[in-house]
């Protein structure tokens, strides 16, 4: 049996087609995926995300214990900031990725995937073991994200009176909160916009406020073409527990300083890293028809490598793809689709951000 957000019925009611989302059933879109993507590039978009999980750390080794357990380093947080990290395994594998948030209360705020609740709780609470921490998932809660050159002018006025002009004034990875109300200006679809934790009788309103305002609803469909486009990684598809983030596009995201913080997986990445052969993260662009997609065999001069996520992009009117592939690859490739050779370059991602094309 899935698991239900507590805005499972307004999806219903609106006609969204629903579909099983790791073990939660969500909205794929609510009529047309493409008019939701576009919605998002060109004004607002509303995403229910009450399937991710938060959990909330505190405790006298807070710092301590998250400087161990993440790649990035939370040392260079200070209240209201928030930073984008991978949580790894002995081996440099990537048990998941996720934004950590430095709360102007107490302790810090972690938000993860939710298809790897099980796997990210287990993995934070053997690692916690050895520090004095609380681990708190907030599973009451809901999340949503408001997300598109309109979404933070659309949104503001509907947030707590108390929240309103410190939300509207938020930098990029930062956040604001008060009571259940959490605000932060972060997302995953290259626009602009929050993501907003709150509580179930507040964010039912708020949902139907920002509706109502004329913000589209969107599903999993649009969220997925939008994160392509931006050149932001999923996990399970780009990354995995045996895949490091050099191999994955997220080597900015590993603190290297100090040199002897010993974060889980270090002396891997470290080895890595004076690796000058392992493979590199590159996007794709199809010149021919055809739709690239997760698993499909790129063939280059230097070798063989594979597509990790791969769709049709509304924005560009092409198929576009994220691929792992030797490191000394040229400019150009071939990605075999059903059994046939077809010709791509290979681009530096992101594909579009800000609502605006970045490749040619």
């Amino acid at each position: 049996m899935t698991n239900k957000t507590p805005l499972h019925s307004r999806h219903v009611d609106a006609g969204a087609r629903m579909v099983d989302f790791g073990g939660w059933d969500m909205p794929l879109h609510y009529g047309s995926q493409l008019d939701e993507h576009h919605a998002v590039r060109g004004d607002a978009g509303i995403f229910d995300v009450s399937h991710m999980t938060v959990v909330d750390v505190t405790g006298a080794d807070a710092e301590s214990f998250l400087r161990r357990l993440l790649a990035n380093d939370v040392a260079k947080l200070v209240a209201g900031k928030g930073l984008y990290s991978c949580m790894l395994n002995e081996t440099g594998g990537v048990v998941d990725d996720l934004i950590v948030y430095r709360r102007h209360g107490d302790g810090y705020r972690i938000v993860v995937n939710a298809a790897t609740r099980d796997q990210d709780i287990a993995w934070m609470e053997s690692v916690a073991a050895n520090f004095k921490v609380e681990l708190t998932e907030r599973p009451q809660l809901v999340m949503l994200a408001v997300q598109g050159p309109r979404a933070v002018e659309r949104v503001t006025p509907l947030l707590p009176a108390e929240l309103r002009a410190a939300a509207g004034a938020l930098k990029p990875f930062t956040c604001v909160e008060s009571g259940d109300c959490f605000v932060a200006r972060t997302g995953y679809t290259g626009e602009d916009g929050f993501e907003i934790v709150l509580d179930e009788a507040a964010g039912l309103q708020l949902w139907d406020a920002a509706v109502s305002a004329g913000v589209a609803p969107c599903g999993l469909g649009a969220r997925d073409t939008l994160r392509l486009e931006a050149g932001l990684c999923l996990y399970g598809q780009d990354m995995d527990l045996e895949t490091t983030p050099l191999e994955a596009g997220l080597a900015w995201t590993v603190a290297w300083e100090p040199a002897d913080r010993e974060f889980v997986g270090r002396p891997v990445l470290e080895a890595q890293k004076q690796d000058a052969s392992r493979r590199k993260f590159v996007g794709l662009i199809l010149d021919e028809r055809g739709i690239m997609r997760h698993g499909q065999r790129v063939e280059t001069v230097a070798g063989d490598g594979v597509v990790t996520s791969g769709g049709f992009s509304p924005t560009l009117q092409r198929s576009i793809a994220l691929a792992r592939v030797p490191a000394d690859v040229a400019d150009a490739c071939q990605v075999e689709i059903r059994n046939a050779l077809r010709n791509a370059k290979i681009v530096r991602p992101p594909f579009v951000r800000n609502g605006k094309i970045l490749v040619e």
